[in-house]
């Protein structure tokens, strides 16, 4: 029987890597001891993001695909007005955490020097830091209207997809994952972090960072809907967004408010929609 008193063993890993090796004490169901076992758990690591040396954001998040978040975080807190606006990003390690400098625009900081407040975030709360109720919901203008409708098959279709295209969570079991899919619901992009939002934030910054259009597919996510979900969605310009559980009232009420298609609550081929069931192929809005 392992020792329980000794201290998880870690292998030396990258500061960056997305999990990390450590000894674990299993009990099976044909034993009556604890057994030493390795195992892989996804890393969660204090992330800093700074703007031209100005400190804003310090988030728990998984420390992979860290470009794509600072662009993703940035255009989705209106830091950012494209990518464009962004000249350069710098990834330090140090022994608490990881900075990311972000240099961005002139005009860029200047906004963010007007509206500058301390955050700090948490991987199951979206608000924390948040200094008044008038920060909560950013003015955001209604996303414009789908072309075509959305097909069923593509919903059900990207939802099957994103279980086996989530390479963190398929190790550690502990991760959520964003995906884009294109209007056929094969899924183009995906990204992993142990937080939801900060998995959106890096699918946003991968997709913004290229020639993207956003009438050309939708989101799909692991996780609930939160109103902050909906609204990092609406921020890029996603007029569609598919999540596996359910979401929250007040998700759902922004979703309609915003002119963006909401779905949730996949089971095999079932689902709910929850905002503007008319963007839906006629097959089942009917």
């Amino acid at each position: 029987m392992a020792s329980l008193k000794s201290a998880p063993s870690w292998c030396p890993a990258e500061l960056s890597a997305g999990h990390l090796r450590a000894t674990v004490w299993r009990r099976h169901p044909d034993s009556h001891v604890l057994l030493a076992e390795p195992d892989e758990l996804v890393n969660e690591v204090p992330v800093a993001l700074e703007y031209n040396g100005i400190a804003h954001a310090t988030l728990l998040a998984t420390p992979n695909d860290l470009e794509d978040f600072a662009y993703g975080f940035s255009y989705t807190e209106g830091l950012i007005r494209s990518a464009s606006d962004v000249y350069d990003i710098e990834l330090k390690e140090t022994e608490n955490g990881i900075i990311v400098a972000v240099t961005i625009a002139s005009a860029c900081l200047d906004s963010l020097k007007r509206r500058r407040r301390a955050m700090a975030g948490r991987t199951g709360c979206g608000l924390c830091g948040i200094e008044n109720l008038e920060e909560v919901v950013r003015p955001l203008q209604p996303v414009a209207a789908r072309h075509e409708r959305l097909a069923t098959f593509a919903i059900i279709r990207a939802a099957q997809q994103l279980r086996n295209a989530q390479p963190v969570h398929s190790t550690t079991g502990a991760s959520h994952a964003a995906a884009w899919a294109d209007a056929d619901g094969t899924l183009k992009a995906v990204r992993e972090d142990v937080g939801r939002h900060n998995a959106l934030d890096k699918l946003i910054g991968s997709l913004i960072r290229k020639p993207f259009d956003p009438q050309c597919g939708f989101a799909v996510i692991s996780s609930r809907a939160s109103f902050e979900m909906v609204q990092k969605s609406a921020a890029a310009g996603i007029n569609a967004l598919i999540a596996v559980s359910a979401p929250t009232a007040y998700a759902a009420r922004m979703a309609q408010n915003l002119n963006l298609f909401l779905a949730g609550f996949m089971r095999g081929e079932s689902f709910t929609v929850y905002a503007h069931p008319e963007y839906l192929s006629k097959e089942i809005s009917s």
